[in-house]
């Protein structure tokens, strides 16, 4: 495993995460394994993961059994099997985590999707979930929504550790930091300390060209010459948004502003690229972890991206190459009729929604499987 790329990632300032949890892979040492052989360096969750890892194994049952006959409902259920889970994982991590002086070994937990325009609700669950889990190497995922902004300053402002979650658009990032830095800058007013307070911005990427991809083909249908770019661009754009983000993530935290909370101790809102599988078959399966690999950042893939880059990943900085290649991409969209605003609003609701379905779909499973086992003890 000594030329193994996952672990080379780390010599590039990049730290690998997991974007998948469950039990079996936890207790059955995989996670640990992970850890040794591959360098990984934290874990993410949502409800989606969570719907999986329940409706496809039988590791819960006895858990969801013992807590229906105790009288739970399906959310207290899925709350007391999600919290021990990232508890679990988090207490594998946790070497990781002090041996880096808290830059790394962290496990994510979601608030409740359905609270992604409530300010207030999303502030309430994630002190609730943040004292519940009782762990320092746990962040509280809150989207980036309009409404998740002063929830993630107040959180921050609070020592409460944050990934913020379903990030798409450049304007919207630049109010995701101001939200991190206005959350430290509060903390020390109150003469609180800001080292150890950590925050990630997950940065969506893959979804991006899913849906521009679709409007590009139909201007390269279309002929003329707007389809020579329109060709041009296909498969770049998210690519050349992630890029762009990372100039304004330097840009800010190498401010004054940022400075005057580093001397106190505090750290960099790193970027974290998400959403990194690949959707499209005509793409490499490794592209979205080889186009962003630059220091300070973090990618967080699913197990068969994890797989694939250990198995053919060809690990060089990549991030700060050809950005403003990247900028003229975005830049001339506006001529083929797409807007890049339009877009990541859009890819914002429609998040949302994928996060509260696959939420929903797991309280119904709960509940089925809750009464079944309460039929079987009659």
């Amino acid at each position: 495993m000594k030329n193994n790329p996952l672990k080379q990632l780390t010599a590039l300032g990049q730290s690998i995460w997991l974007d998948y949890i469950r039990r079996d892979l936890i207790a059955g040492g995989g996670l640990r394994r992970l850890i040794e052989a591959d360098g990984l360096r934290g874990m993410t969750s949502n409800p989606a993961i969570f719907e999986k890892a329940i409706a496809d194994s039988s590791d819960y049952d006895a858990d969801i059994r013992a807590m229906a006959l105790a009288g739970q409902d399906p959310g207290a259920i899925y709350e007391a099997i999600s919290q021990r889970d990232v508890q679990s994982a988090a207490d594998a991590f946790r070497p990781l985590y002090d041996l880096t002086d808290g830059h790394d070994g962290y496990v994510s937990l979601e608030v409740n999707p359905h609270l992604a325009h409530d300010t207030h609700g999303t502030i309430v669950e994630a002190r609730r979930l943040w004292a519940a889990l009782d762990r320092p190497n746990v962040f509280i995922k809150v989207p980036a929504t309009v409404e998740g902004l002063p929830a993630i300053r107040q959180l921050i402002g609070e020592g409460i550790n944050v990934n913020v979650t379903l990030l798409f658009g450049l304007p919207r990032y630049r109010l995701v930091a101001e939200a991190y830095l206005g959350g430290l800058e509060a903390r020390t007013a109150q003469g609180q300390p800001v080292k150890r307070v950590a925050s990630v911005a997950s940065f969506f990427v893959s979804r991006i060209d899913a849906l521009v991809d679709a409007l590009l083909e139909k201007r390269m249908a279309d002929g003329g010459p707007a389809a020579d770019f329109a060709q041009k661009a296909r498969g770049q754009v998210a690519i050349a948004s992630a890029k762009l983000a990372y100039r304004i993530y330097k840009e800010i935290f190498t401010s004054d502003r940022f400075k005057k909370s580093a001397v106190r101790g505090a750290g960099v809102q790193r970027l974290l690229w998400a959403s990194t599988s690949t959707k499209n078959p005509d793409y490499s399966d490794v592209k979205y972890v080889e186009a962003l690999i630059g220091p300070d950042t973090v990618n967080t893939v699913p197990l068969e991206t994890l797989e694939a880059y250990r198995d053919h990943g060809v690990p060089q900085a990549r991030l700060e190459q050809d950005v403003e290649e990247a900028r003229r991409v975005l830049e001339r969209l506006p001529e083929l009729g797409i807007r890049i605003d339009d877009v990541t609003r859009q890819l914002e609701d429609e998040g949302v929604a994928k996060f509260n379905q696959p939420f929903d779909h797991l309280m119904e499973n709960l509940a089925r499987r809750s009464m079944a086992f309460g039929k079987a003890t009659r």
